[in-house]
């Protein structure tokens, strides 16, 4: 069922990016041939005015079929893109990237309206409540890894072997400061594991049968964190921000600009890394990847299921905005060469490279979806 839904959450963020496209085409008088979910080979299709609407088997992505792309169909046609300024071509590209960030504002600000986790740091609109100190990080091969803690696990005491423990309802940074005191003795955390992140009519994780669950770590480890000795975790306060629709919507607009440059970042990243040959595929997921931990965070809750949707919004945004030949962010930089030149770059040229990037793009999924693949089976 969770599958199911997450399947439909993708199925939206493609309409939406396609819809952005279709819109602003219609909207500068452009004709539409046809709007397409996902890839051919095509399964049905319904015509309805001048567009055709398609459903096809890959489910790869989607398209909107606009007439004029292929300059040798659109003549002199006033209804063509292709005899439309370069400014309303490069809007009309651009328009499913817009799309994409909207939707992801519109689903963090409707996440902040029923209630989303938020650092209990958080400066901005309303005040969060009911904070716990809650795990936020867990470094690799460290004390609390080779433990099983998680991120999302609530942790409610700390006790060494000597009886000493943290005071009733610690706060994240009074957790730090017991770690950083015992750093050479072993420590017992009680930790409540959530079923769902969440619960914002209660305003407090839960955990999955409502008991704590008892965790050994062995004493601190030198070289996870530079200067001292550390058990690999990061902890934070972390509460429920509810807020009214104006405000959440004033949140949401900037918790969505935030995320978008932390996406830039990360994404700027991986591929500069990519071409020098040393990319972490471990570090990203492709679609097998994307479904498996989709259908977890929908199962999670609605807040899990809304911030992940916002996220794929905004990866799905800038990855478009990528300048390869058969994204968005090929056919913008296609466009500015023909208005540096002043003239069309040759239609075969396009094509050409329109078909190398898809090539490479393959390449690139099937690559991650090994990857992804082998996290599942191990």
């Amino acid at each position: 069922m969770f599958l199911v839904i997450f399947i439909l959450i993708l199925i939206a963020l493609i309409l939406v990016h396609e819809f952005g496209h279709f819109i602003v085409a219609k909207a500068f008088r452009i004709r539409v041939d046809e709007f397409g979910i996902f890839f051919p080979p095509r399964l049905f299709a319904k015509r309805f005015g001048e567009t055709e609407y398609s459903f096809n088997a890959l489910p790869l992505g989607g398209f909107v079929r606009i007439f004029g792309e292929d300059r040798n169909e659109a003549a002199n046609n006033p209804r063509s893109f292709a005899n439309k300024p370069r400014l309303v071509q490069a809007a009309v590209v651009v328009a499913g990237v817009v799309f994409n960030i909207l939707f992801a504002w519109l689903a963090f600000s409707l996440g902040y309206m029923v209630g989303l986790p938020t650092a209990a740091s958080h400066e901005g609109w309303g005040q969060v409540r009911d904070a716990r100190p809650v795990i936020v990080g867990v470094y690799p091969d460290s004390p609390a890894a080779r433990a099983g803690l998680m991120p999302k696990d609530v942790v409610v005491s700390l006790q060494t072997g000597k009886g000493e423990s943290t005071p009733e309802n610690a706060t994240a940074k009074q957790i730090r400061e017991f770690i950083a005191a015992h750093q050479d003795e072993s420590v017992v955390l009680s930790v409540l594991r959530p079923s769902t992140p969440f619960d914002t009519t209660q305003g407090k994780s839960l955990g999955a049968s409502g008991e704590e669950e008892k965790v050994f770590l062995t004493k601190a480890e030198a070289g996870l964190i530079e200067g001292r000795k550390a058990i690999g975790i990061e902890i934070d306060d972390v509460g429920v921000l509810q807020l009214p629709p104006p405000e959440a919507l004033l949140q949401g607009a900037i918790l969505t600009k935030s995320t978008t440059v932390a996406v830039a970042q990360g994404l700027g990243g991986f591929f500069s890394k990519l071409l020098r040959g040393a990319a972490d595929f471990t570090a990203v997921a492709g679609p097998i990847g994307i479904v498996n931990f989709g259908a977890s965070a929908v199962g999670q809750g609605f807040a899990a299921a809304v911030v992940l949707t916002a996220l794929i919004s905004i990866n799905l945004a800038l990855i478009n905005l990528l300048p390869i030949p058969g994204l968005d962010g090929g056919r913008l930089l296609i466009i500015a060469v023909e208005s540096v030149l002043r003239r069309p770059v040759p239609e075969r040229l396009t094509m050409a490279l329109t078909m190398t990037g898809f090539a490479l793009l393959i390449l690139l999924m099937i690559v991650v979806s090994y990857h992804d693949i082998v996290r599942l089976i191990t």
